[in-house]
């Protein structure tokens, strides 16, 4: 992916080193196993981390010791990982700004806050364990970048624009946020039962996915940042976090009616459609479509 030498976005607030986590029995550790626990079976670790007691907020504490035992990155020292994020999140607003304009809107630039260990947002205490998510309550997008780590090696999809993928996604669910998708979608929750409420929040992100398709069309199309190798790489990460993959690997088992982001197949044809015709107009037909059309 070219990105190197692209403009920076000036929205990343860098809170890699500071202290800040939730504090319960049995310590971090614990809570890191039940967020674990909830994540890879279809749950939403957010419900939990909200429910913890809140430790000390991150910042007070001072930062962390780059060498010590913790761990922590520290503000400023993987400066290459932060202009990276900078770059793909300045991309996302101009590409948004412009969606916008032609449906003669505003685009709200959302902040993205880049963490270590644990940090503190809107919707509650977060953990790398969590994954990158978005807090609709703050309009930030939350990410500790250790996740970039665990997709290549873990996930085995290498690769910027596999990462881009990944901080688009969240920019999309922004998106929806703007654009009161989300609200309605929750509203609708609210009157589902869970299985009702799952599918509905399989939907919703199958449609963040379609809108990181739709954002690498258009920044392909007016800045070429795409490189042979490029879509392979992310269709790797969508593939290797559907729930149907994340729950045969967990527990060998795949039940349907749990999946909360959608199996491998969905999101990699929901992005690549994105990708293919950049029409963001098309975006809330999703919610349209009949269960077999998905």
């Amino acid at each position: 992916m070219r990105w190197e030498g692209n403009r920076q976005s000036e929205n990343v607030e860098d809170r890699r080193g500071m202290r800040g986590g939730p504090v319960m029995a049995g310590g971090g550790l614990m809570t890191l196993v039940l967020v674990l626990v909830v994540w890879l079976l279809g749950g939403d670790p957010m419900a939990l981390l909200q429910q913890l007691p809140q430790g000390q907020p991150p910042g007070q504490g001072g930062p962390l010791d780059p060498g010590g035992p913790a761990g922590g990155a520290g503000a400023g020292v993987d400066d290459k990982q932060k202009e990276f994020v900078a770059v793909v999140l300045a991309d996302t607003e101009d590409v948004w700004t412009d969606q916008f304009r032609q449906l003669s809107r505003q685009y709200k630039d959302p902040r993205l806050v880049l963490f270590s260990e644990a940090t503190q947002s809107a919707c509650g205490f977060a953990e790398s364990a969590t994954g990158p998510f978005y807090c609709p309550a703050d309009s930030k997008v939350y990410l500790d970048t250790a996740f970039f780590r665990e997709l290549e090696e873990r996930f085995h999809a290498p690769g910027d624009f596999a990462k881009a993928y990944v901080i688009a996604h969240e920019v999309g669910h922004h998106v929806q946020n703007l654009l009161g998708w989300s609200d309605q979608v929750h509203a609708a929750q609210q009157r589902a039962g869970k299985v009702g409420a799952n599918k509905l929040s399989v939907r919703l992100e199958l449609q963040a996915d379609y809108l990181a398709g739709v954002w690498a069309h258009h920044a392909n199309r007016s800045r070429h940042v795409l490189e042979v190798g490029d879509v392979e790489a992310a269709i790797a990460a969508a593939t290797a976090i559907g729930d149907d993959r994340l729950q045969r690997q967990s527990r060998g088992v795949v039940v349907p009616d749990s999946f909360t982001h959608g199996s491998s197949k969905q999101r990699v044809r929901w992005f690549t459609q994105g990708l293919k015709t950049g029409d963001f107009k098309a975006a809330e037909k999703l919610f349209e479509l009949d269960e077999s059309e998905l």
